[in-house]
């Protein structure tokens, strides 16, 4: 399989390299590809900036005093963080072609997959916490400590950095066949950048369903203990959290995982085509599914911390001392705590 019949990475400016089959038209999906990624992302970008930038700003205001979920939540924010920073690159090249540079190339293909593989299980780590916390409280208590949290988020980043370099080793700015438009794709090393944009779809794949996994074991557990327990108006909150997280992540990333696969398949000669009536609506397809994905990096702070009662009031006070008269949209009598033992200790929490 030569270098220029072969798909661009999963987020590139251009998916398949349409110059090797006579009938396509490629012009169509690029005027496709130019507006609508441009408007998708710069949405995603300024709620994801916002919504991350409260959240992380209300964490660090009591950096020495975070709780075992809210060490997750930073890590996760950070995340996220990670690839809100390259969706102004991906807006330009969208509209103009890639004009940032190799390094810049390099490093926001590193930075997506950092997102991707981190991002992803982080979630499934943040789900098995919360299994222990509530379905083996006692005996987890000694091993849900700060310092060991800090120390898996950490074995995690290594083990995310680690799958993730080769991505930006393959990357590269080049014009694409009689293109005079440069764009940011797997393009160096010949038939190996090709061979590791397939290995690339499966550890996607295998990262997106492992987690997802993780997570449906983890908070159908939590919801069998709580359904069992006294406490009816905590299971209640706990028991619509769990789902709307797991609901969320799947709803996000899985038809992007979908429309990758089918992807892969065609690439590999699984499915068979004749003409681009097939090829050019994936490709528009691809470009949808991903800004859904991408788009989860807006709700996580919703799902996570905004839900959280105290995290709320913390909230609301941070938008006081900046802005003066706009406690007065809040009600004074909205703004409280509750207690909860779900850290091992009884504290308010921002948590189930």
């Amino acid at each position: 399989m030569d270098e220029g019949d072969n798909l661009t990475d999963y987020d590139g400016f251009q998916d398949y390299n349409f110059t090797s089959i006579p009938e396509c038209d490629e012009s169509s999906l690029q005027n496709f590809d130019s507006v609508v990624r441009p408007v998708l992302y710069g949405l995603i970008f300024l709620v994801g900036v916002l919504a991350n930038g409260l959240m992380t700003t209300v964490l660090l205001r009591r950096r020495r005093r975070l709780r075992i979920t809210e060490i997750y939540l930073l890590h996760l924010a950070l995340a996220d963080f990670l690839l809100l920073l390259t969706l102004p690159l991906e807006i330009q090249a969208s509209a103009a072609g890639w004009a940032s540079g190799e390094f810049l190339c390099m490093l926001a293909g590193l930075l997506r997959q950092l997102n991707l593989f981190g991002g992803s299980l982080l979630l499934a780590l943040i789900g098995f916490d919360r299994y222990l916390a509530i379905v083996h409280a006692v005996p987890s208590m000694q091993s849900r400590r700060p310092r060991r949290v800090h120390l898996a988020c950490i074995s995690l980043w290594l083990l995310a950095l680690l799958l993730s370099f080769p991505n930006a080793v393959f990357l590269s700015v080049a014009k694409e066949d009689d293109s005079s438009i440069p764009a940011c794709y797997h393009c160096r090393f010949g038939i190996h950048s090709s061979n590791w944009l397939q290995a690339n779809r499966a550890l996607n794949l295998l990262c997106f369903f492992f987690s997802l996994a993780v997570m449906s074991y983890c908070y159908t557990a939590l919801v069998v203990t709580l359904c069992h327990s006294q406490k009816n108006q905590a299971k209640k909150g706990a028991i619509r959290l769990a789902l709307l997280v797991t609901l969320v992540f799947c709803f996000c990333w899985l038809p992007y995982n979908v429309t990758s696969l089918i992807q892969a398949a065609l690439d590999l000669g699984g499915i068979p085509y004749e003409s681009c009536d097939f090829l050019v609506p994936l490709n528009q397809a691809v470009t949808l599914t991903h800004s859904l994905g991408v788009s989860h990096c807006c709700l996580n702070p919703f799902l996570y911390a905004f839900v959280g009662v105290q995290f709320r009031n913390e909230l609301i006070q941070l938008v006081c001392r900046l802005g003066g008269r706009v406690c007065a949209c809040f009600p004074r009598g909205r703004i409280h705590s509750r207690p909860s033992t779900s850290e091992g200790t009884s504290t308010n929490t921002t948590n189930f």
